[in-house]
């Protein structure tokens, strides 16, 4: 067995492990780059991508080429590609911040995502040195649109299942026959990376050209959202591609995959907070504007219910978000080797993370949006305002990248995994906590006290979800992977615990540091937890109720309760003062 490495340096340490405030990246630490890369990527979808929308809703792929060559002008596309090949090679936050810049444009950015995240990515991480230099400084500079093709009719969640198979030549090039569905930047791409089994069992991954005989690209697909990003099918009919075109090696295709959308569903948890961002704006504003009974709407108490809640669900997900991007950026700090390398290393180590950042911010942006149209009322249902265009335009945020439901069986999946590997010490620390969760709370913790009483909170959650995870393990050992229910209650679970840790220590280092706006953060940490204590004592008694009976059970629900048992914040005032924040800023009351 494998010793167990630091908890705090693995993917799911932070369930195990005290975490010092000081040592977890906040978007308030964010630097003077950072700021500049957002202000330049605003400028630019203020500037060029938003008096296009509808030029990109009637199919106008010269001008979507056209934006992207300018994103590679100012860099935006070289984020991660080292100068080398035409890259600028930022760090992690300054990804994220283009990212949530450009997702004003959800279009613009499934296209812009499409390019760094699933056409550039697998050659940075898995291309030979002669393929990187052949196609990465065109890519980054917006010359080459890329695309990836994993998804078939019959493999969608299922991806190692795929039809599309691959025959290899004598000369060592390969013929590929088959269908690949659902390809952002399908109707203009100029380069794809496809996925096919060689010998129909090895699942490997290959670079093919557009131009390459046997290559043919479908219809646009009539979607509910998006209409100004491409999604085509791309058809393979004895497609050629040389032998050197082979990405990774054969056989090793779910590796390219798997890694790929590790990074791909940390990118998408920043373009959900932009969108989000730019949603609670659009409500503040309209609240501020529009009079009924004599009055701007933005003074009812239910109007400000509304805006409190969306603001204090954006901050747990930006808190969450800018941790892990502080965290990989740790992780590769302490590596020696060269960027690319390291870097899938830091994602293949953060996947569990990764996996909660996707569910969280598409779920916490599916509610922010529905809560913009019912702000706007009728008018949110016009396309005289963007409303209705978000709402449609974020629903498929749950179905990429993994459905929502893979990405809850990954989470406890990938938990229980580590675990028996010897990585992750999670059993051992639930059993610890038999003995500890049967006395009463310890004499000394300041329970009424906001701040300290966050992290009282916050350390409960975690032991809620060992215990869960623990008892999930223990009852089904290997058949855990069938039990999809209680994966997803643990996930449930485990996903809250993470939210509120990470909104509790960036209150505590707001605290730390006297910021002006104190206050707005420990109201916005205050209700992200009573929500989740809620939330997280329903999926634990179902759960328990899933694998214990009779006065097992009950032992395991009282356990439970008084566990979670917290007098409640009035989150009423909390909502109220973050509304009336938002409203005066015209805004997220957190930006810069």
């Amino acid at each position: 067995m494998r010793s167990v490495a630091s908890p705090e340096k693995l993917g799911g340490g932070w369930l195990i492990a005290d975490t010092s405030a000081s040592r977890v990246f906040t978007p308030e630490r964010c630097n003077d780059e950072h700021r500049l890369i957002a202000q330049a990527t605003r400028e630019f979808v203020a500037q060029e991508v938003l008096p296009g929308l509808e030029r990109m809703d009637q199919k106008d792929w010269k001008h979507v080429r056209y934006l992207l060559r300018q994103c590679g002008k100012l860099g935006l596309l070289g984020i991660d590609a080292s100068e080398a090949y035409g890259g600028v090679e930022l760090d992690t936050p300054a990804a994220v911040v283009v990212a949530e810049g450009l997702a004003a444009s959800a279009s613009f950015g499934a296209t812009y995502g499409a390019q760094c995240n699933l056409a550039i990515i697998p050659l940075l991480f898995f291309g030979t040195d002669a393929q990187r230099s052949r196609y990465l400084p065109r890519l980054v500079s917006g010359e080459t649109v890329g695309a990836y093709a994993l998804s078939e009719s019959g493999s969608g969640s299922d991806a190692l299942n795929a039809k599309t198979h691959a025959a290899r030549l004598p000369d060592g090039s390969f013929v590929l026959n088959g269908e690949k569905l659902w390809i952002t930047n399908g109707g203009f791409a100029d380069l794809f990376i496809v996925f096919a089994k060689v010998n129909n069992e090895q699942f490997s991954a290959f670079i093919v050209e557009r131009t390459a005989s046997g290559v043919s690209i479908g219809g646009e697909e009539h979607k509910l959202g998006l209409q100004g990003s491409s999604t085509t099918p791309l058809l393979l009919d004895n497609a050629k591609v040389p032998a050197n075109n082979l990405l990774g090696q054969i056989g090793q295709g779910h590796k390219v995959a798997f890694n790929v959308l590790n990074y791909a569903r940390f990118k998408l948890c920043a373009s959900t907070s932009g969108t989000a961002k730019t949603a609670l704006g659009e409500s503040a504003r309209y609240a501020a504007e529009r009079k009924q009974f004599g009055k701007a709407i933005a003074n009812f108490g239910a109007i400000k219910h509304k805006l409190g809640e969306m603001s204090a669900r954006i901050y747990a997900v930006e808190s969450m978000l800018y941790r892990v991007a502080g965290t990989i950026d740790t992780f590769i700090g302490q590596r020696t080797k060269n960027a690319s390398s390291t870097k899938l290393a830091a994602f293949e180590e953060f996947a569990i993370e990764a996996s909660i950042l996707k569910v969280a911010g598409s779920e916490m942006l599916d509610y922010v949006l529905d809560e913009n149209i019912q702000v706007h009322g009728g008018n949110g249902f016009v396309k005289d305002y963007p409303a209705e265009r978000h709402y449609r335009d974020a629903r498929v945020n749950r179905i990429f990248e993994g459905t929502n439901e893979i990405n809850r069986l990954l989470i406890p999946g990938l938990l229980a995994r580590r675990t028996l590997a010897g990585r992750l010490a999670l059993i051992p620390t639930a059993k610890k906590l038999q003995d500890e969760i049967l006395a009463p709370p310890p004499s000394g913790v300041a329970i009424n006290n906001p701040l300290d009483g966050a992290k009282y909170t916050s350390a409960v959650l975690k032991k809620v979800a060992l215990l869960i995870l623990g008892c999930a393990m223990q009852t089904y050992g290997e058949a855990l992977r069938d039990e999809q229910e209680v994966l997803s209650f643990a996930a449930d679970i485990v996903i809250d615990a993470f939210a509120v840790e990470s909104a509790t220590l960036r209150a505590t280092t707001a605290h730390a540091a006297g910021t002006a706006n104190e206050h707005l953060h420990l109201d916005a940490a205050a209700i992200v937890i009573q929500a989740a204590v809620t939330r997280c004592e329903a999926a634990g008694r179902e759960a328990l109720a899933v694998m214990s009976q009779g006065n097992a059970l009950r032992t395991q629900v009282d356990t439970l309760h008084r566990l979670l048992s917290r007098p409640p914040a009035n989150t009423v005032a909390a909502r109220r003062r973050l509304a009336e924040a938002a409203v005066s800023r015209a805004g997220y009351m957190f930006d810069g």
